[in-house]
Order: structure tokens, then C-alpha cells, then sequence
């Protein structure tokens, strides 16, 4: 080999050995052996295990090796030139071939082809030049691999430290489950990032209620149900562990036809390469998060697959520290309501107990009979108050999301009647109604509820409504008594079938229900219900 060889060998190898692009390596290493070698075509077969590189790189459109070299690399491992080419058709154009392998520490990453028309073309030092080349551009894939990963670490790593300041920020938790998808979409490479998560009293199945996609696809598959057995989200679900698949739509639309009946949209069954990972934290499984390829059967490395499962193992811790922060100001909250509810039980009522009692001494001391009437109803006042202030008490102390018992029903239906009266009606009870109302008069209890607040809504115009709900001494009798300032009750008042289901309903428990005009203005509705014992 001349010196002036040698020079553009050593030039060629710095300029391929210096590039950490991969495709640029490829392109460099086909340009520049084809120009130490003279020939006329060139190009770069990558091997089955791919790398993640171009399966075949050329230097121009027509290059008779673009379609020849199909099942010739199979033959030898290479270095090679062969010296007959007639046993390939597609080669036929060409009458030299020099084949060298491209590989670095072990990792064979594929073959450089040279070709031309002229025969001999190709000597021991085009071998060895060719050689020297490649192994450059090896080390280059190399190196290149090993930044890719590292940048791809790097990106996960961005993905999880945004979701976890996302969420201790304050995010909302759905919210959060949307950035997760998109983050694991866009770092993955993937088409469409979904989460599944189980459907409510439906241990069978997962729901795709977060879906991300770079298309509209989202809107068609937002909402898709699977099953968590014989599906790989379901699998993943199930088992705890990733799942990687091939032809992915392929085999949904599959499952879903046979067990459902139910042919999947088009962007579902279009999914090619795709893995599902779940989201777990300790023993608690919270959904699973898949990412999947459209027009890409490529499968998921190895590698994808561990940093999407630390990815999603990331962020379902970061998303039930979320949780477990929600916890603990749902109980700070709680517990101030508590602290409030026994100050206004032991300062407030207490001394308007008190002095209801200096009242009541107050007017058997006085003489005057108006004075005496006067003192009876400020402390008829300061009864109810006192009764409005335990309400409050049992509200503050009542858990918002708890079932509660009937108390906190018929303030439930009371405040759900607020927007159509245009305030919210005054309530009252008296009595042991938790304990002594069984299960059985609640419905009806609660319907009369509902009936006569929606009266007053539909009818009355009225500017307050005050519900009283009590339980007499002897717990016999459970009567509900709604009050309004409204019109008040016509003359000649139809019969309603409103009216009508009321008094059915008291009749059903041996009671009664009435509709009278209220003291001074409005309209006053009495049910009562009398209570079956024990063993009635």
C-alpha cells in the first residue's frame, strides 16, 4: 500500500471513527470505502440482530447491491470475495465483491459491500484497507450506542423527576396519570402511551381511561375495556411483571373478537410492537401503563423494557405519595372540624344553655304577663338555636365521603335541593333517629323529604324552608315537618299526585300526611310514620 494510501486511510478512519450519529457513521463508512477502494457501489447490510440501526444504506437509488445481496451474506461470514457471481441473478451486473464484516468487542453490527463491474477489481490491500475501515466504524457504533443509552437514561430520568414534581406540586392526580402516558410515549418513541387502570366493581377488567397519542387516535380508544386474563395489559396486571409483544392490535382484536364478539377500532388493531408494564407499589397494583409502536414491528429491547418498568415503578410510588399527602390534609381537616365541634359543644352550647335557664328563672320571677311571653320566646329562640348549633356539630363531625347514617341522608337531601330553592333550607332533628328509625321507613322518610322540598322549590316562591325531623319520647313515631314563607296553600287546591304518593307512603307505616296553611305566611306539610317494634 503507497504512502498517499495509507494518508487517505488514516483520513478516512478519523473522519468515520469521529461521528457518534450512527446513520452519519454508516454513510461515512459506505462513502468513504467505496472511495479507497474505487469501486463503484457500496453499501452497509445490517445483520438480524439490527442495533437499532438502518437495515441497509446505500450510496445512491439504483445501486445493484440495494436488492442483490438478499440471502448472499448467509453464505460466509467474511471477509470475502467471491470469485463467481453467476450463482446470483440479481448481482449479475456485477463482476467483483469484496464483503467485510463490521464488528467491535463481539457485537457484530453487519457487513460493507463493495461491487463494480470490472473484474479483479477488488486486491488483498482493498481488504485490509476496507478492513481497518470497518473496525473504525465499529468502535464509532460503539461509542454511539453507548451515548444513545445514556441520553435515553437521561430522558427517563427528566420523565420521572417531572411526573414527581408534578404531583408533590400539587397536580391532580388524573392530570398526573396524563403526563405519565404522554412522557413514557414521547421518551419511548412509541405511537400511543395509555394507561389502564381496574373499572370499578369489575375485578375482571381494565379500563383505558388515559390514552395519549400523537394523532386523534386517543378519542377512539379512550375508554376500551380488556379483560385482565388472556390479554398482555391484563397479564402484566395480573402477574406484576412487564410484557412485551409483537403485532399487538393483531392479537386484541383477536381476544376481543372471540370473547366478545366486539371488533376493536382501527387505531387498536393497527398497534404493531408494543409493552406493557405495571404500576406498582409494594404488593398494590395500581394499573398498568403501556406504550406501543403503529406500522413498527420492532420489538422493545431489553433495555426499553427496564427503563420504562423504572419509569412506571417511579411514578406509582409518586403517584400514592400523592395519594398518601391527600390523606393526611383530608385528616388535618377532619380533625379541625372535631376540635371545632367540641368547642362549640362545651363553650358555645353550654352557655347558651345557661343562659336559657337565667331566662326561664327571669320570667317566673316577673309579674307582667307580656314581659313573661316576651322571655318564653327568647328562650323558645335559644332552644332552636341550640338545636341548629348540634346540627352543625354532627355535620362538622359527619365524614364527608362516609355512607353516615340517617342524619346525614336527610342533610344530603336537604343540601342537594339548595340550587333549585336558591338557598339552602334550615334543618333540624330531634330525637334518636339513627338508632330508632329502622331501614325499612328510611326510604319513605326520605322521599317525603324529597317531595315537600320539591314542592316548595316547583311552587312556594318562597325565601326560606325549615325541616324538622323528630323522634317523640316513646320512639313510636317518627314526624317530618317542612316550613315555607312562600304563597302559602290555594283554596282550591287540586289533588297531586305529589301529594298523593305522600300520604301513600305515611299509610304504608299506619301515619299521616297533611298540607295546612303555615302561622302568619307559607305552607306547612306534616308526615308522620309510626316505628314497627322489634318482631313486628
Amino acid at each position: 500500500m503507497s504512502e498517499a494510501s495509507v494518508r487517505r486511510l488514516l483520513a478516512a478512519v478519523t473522519t468515520v471513527g469521529g461521528d457518534l450519529d450512527a446513520p452519519e457513521v454508516l454513510r461515512g463508512l459506505v462513502r468513504s470505502a467505496a472511495e479507497l477502494t474505487g469501486a463503484r457501489h457500496g453499501a452497509f447490510v445490517a445483520n438480524g440482530a439490527g442495533h437499532g440501526l438502518p437495515g441497509l444504506v446505500t450510496d445512491g437509488d439504483d445501486d445493484p447491491l440495494r436488492h442483490g445481496l438478499a440471502g448472499l451474506l448467509d453464505e460466509r461470514p467474511g471477509p470475502w470475495r467471491p470469485a463467481d457471481l453467476r450463482r446470483h441473478p440479481a448481482l449479475a451486473a456485477l463482476r467483483s465483491l469484496l464483503v467485510v464484516p463490521v464488528r467491535a468487542r463481539g457485537t457484530e453490527y453487519g457487513y460493507v459491500c463493495l461491487g463494480d463491474e470490472h473484474a479483479g477489481r477488488f486486491g488483498r490491500d482493498d481488504e485490509d484497507a476496507v478492513g481497518a475501515l470497518a473496525a473504525a466504524a465499529g468502535t464509532a457504533l460503539r461509542h454511539a450506542a453507548r451515548l444513545e443509552r445514556t441520553t435515553l437514561r437521561s430522558r427517563w430520568l427528566e420523565a420521572s423527576h417531572e411526573v414527581t414534581t408534578a404531583l408533590l406540586g400539587g397536580e391532580d392526580p388524573a392530570a398526573a396519570l396524563h403526563l405519565i402516558a404522554e412522557r413514557a410515549r414521547e421518551v419511548s418513541g412509541a405511537s400511543v402511551g395509555a394507561v389502564a387502570r381496574p373499572r370499578p366493581g369489575d375485578e375482571d377488567r381494565l379500563v383505558f381511561d388515559v390514552v395519549e397519542t400523537n394523532d386523534a387516535t386517543a378519542e377512539r380508544v379512550t375508554g376500551l375495556a380488556v379483560s385482565t386474563h388472556g390479554t398482555a395489559t391484563g397479564e402484566a396486571f395480573s402477574t406484576g411483571k412487564p410484557v412485551v409483544v409483537r403485532d399487538y392490535g393483531r392479537r386484541a382484536a383477536d381476544y376481543q373478537h372471540d370473547a366478545a364478539g366486539v371488533t376493536l377500532p382501527p387505531p387498536v388493531a393497527a398497534l404493531d410492537s408494543a409493552v406493557a408494564v405495571p404500576l406498582t407499589v409494594g404488593s398494590a397494583t395500581l394499573g398498568v401503563l403501556l406504550v406501543a409502536k403503529v406500522d413498527d414491528k420492532a420489538p422493545f429491547s431489553d433495555e426499553d423494557v427496564r427503563l420504562v418498568q423504572n419509569f412506571a415503578g417511579q411514578a406509582a410510588l409518586a403517584l400514592e405519595f400523592a395519594r398518601a399527602g391527600e390523606d393526611r390534609q383530608r385528616l388535618a381537616v377532619f380533625e379541625d372540624r372535631e376540635r371545632i365541634a367540641h368547642d362549640l359543644h362545651d363553650l358555645v352550647i353550654q352557655r347558651l344553655f345557661a343562659i336559657g335557664l337565667g331566662l326561664e328563672a327571669l320570667g317566673r320571677l316577673t309579674t307582667d304577663p307580656r314581659t313573661s311571653e316576651q322571655v318564653s320566646g327568647f328562650v323558645t329562640d335559644l332552644d332552636r338555636t341550640i338545636r341548629d348549633i348540634r346540627n352543625s356539630i354532627f355535620s362538622l363531625q359527619e365524614p364527608a365521603e362516609a355512607p353516615g347514617g340517617l342524619r346525614s341522608e336527610l342533610l344530603r337531601v336537604a343540601l342537594d335541593h339548595a340550587p333549585a330553592l336558591g338557598f339552602e333550607p334550615r334543618i333540624g332533628f330531634e330525637g334518636p333517629l339513627d338508632t330508632a328509625v329502622p331501614e325499612a321507613v328510611r326510604p319513605d322518610l326520605l322521599a317525603a323529604l324529597r317531595e315537600a322540598l320539591g314542592n316548595a322549590a316547583r311552587h312556594a316562591r318562597a325565601t326560606s324552608v325549615a325541616v324538622e325531623v323528630s323522634v317523640d319520647r316513646s320512639g313510636h313515631t317518627v314526624t317530618l315537618t317542612v316550613t315555607d314563607d312562600g304563597t302559602g296553600v290555594p283554596e282550591d287546591l287540586p289533588p297531586r299526585e305529589g301529594l298523593r304518593a305522600l300520604a301513600g307512603r305515611a299509610a304504608r307505616w299506619g301515619g299521616t300526611s297533611s298540607v295546612c296553611p303555615a302561622p302568619g305566611r307559607g305552607t306547612k306539610l306534616e308526615w308522620t310514620a309510626r316505628l314497627p317494634r322489634s318482631g313486628e
